[in-house]
């Protein structure tokens, strides 16, 4: 919390500021007020990345409105919790986000896994980037953490940015990272580098010989998949 604040105020407009102090202070004395005051948190306090170094484009990087959106929930206290599901059911993208990055920093135990899962469903890039933060790490099932994996990979959300990544991958979740990978091959398409990451934590022979083997298909995009796809691990094992 105190690394939120700092890092709010040395982005945030001094106006935002103060009225996040004033906005926190209502929100401590009633909960309730978070129901009109959340939305207008990017209009008040600023939206740019909260790391002035970040690059606006990354999924991963919070914004100011993230941050000051934690702190109005935290301000809230265990009161917060009741609000959750609304602020998140009734908010827009930048709203959901804000209560998906705050759950790590509440008290409630597992009861936000269905916040979670229901972001991980969505193809909204910045929200499951959201959803995958330490909170997601400590309480999603290893099956439900390899999902994530897989629907990142598949949104084209880079996965070296999710919280837990390579210490939480099962050999389940590295198998059926290679059998993605060989259907993408097969149909001739691009991968991430980073997926070998994952891969290579408990390498499915089976599934890396079905690569290897696309190198001699009959179809030109298949053979071209195959050698990035490979290059791309061969790259990985000499920076490893």
């Amino acid at each position: 919390m105190k690394d939120l604040t700092a890092a709010l105020e040395e982005r945030a407009r001094p106006e935002g500021l103060a009225w996040l102090r004033e906005t926190s202070a209502a929100v401590a004395a009633d909960a309730a007020a978070l129901r009109t005051k959340f939305a207008m948190v990017g209009r008040k306090v600023g939206r740019e990345p909260l790391d002035p170094s970040a690059d606006p484009a990354d999924v991963w990087a919070w914004t100011v409105d993230d941050a000051a959106r934690v702190l109005l929930l935290l301000a809230a206290g265990e009161r917060a919790e009741a609000e959750l599901a609304e602020l998140y059911r009734f908010g827009d993208a930048a709203e959901r986000r804000g209560v998906l990055r705050a759950l790590a920093y509440l008290d409630i135990e597992d009861r936000g896994l269905g916040l979670v899962d229901d972001a991980i469903r969505t193809n909204d890039t910045r929200l499951i980037a959201a959803a995958l933060g330490p909170y997601a790490t400590k309480h999603l099932s290893d099956a439900q953490f390899d999902q994530a994996v897989i629907k990142c990979v598949f949104v084209g959300v880079p996965i070296l940015g999710i919280d837990g990544l390579p210490e939480r991958v099962t050999p389940d979740g590295a198998r059926m990272l290679a059998a993605f990978v060989h259907e993408r091959v097969a149909a001739g398409r691009d991968l991430p580098p980073e997926v070998w990451t994952v891969i290579d934590q408990y390498p499915s022979a089976e599934h890396i010989a079905a690569i290897e083997a696309e190198l001699q298909s009959p179809f030109e995009d298949r053979r071209a998949a195959a050698e990035r796809a490979l290059s791309y691990r061969n790259v990985q094992e000499q920076n490893a």
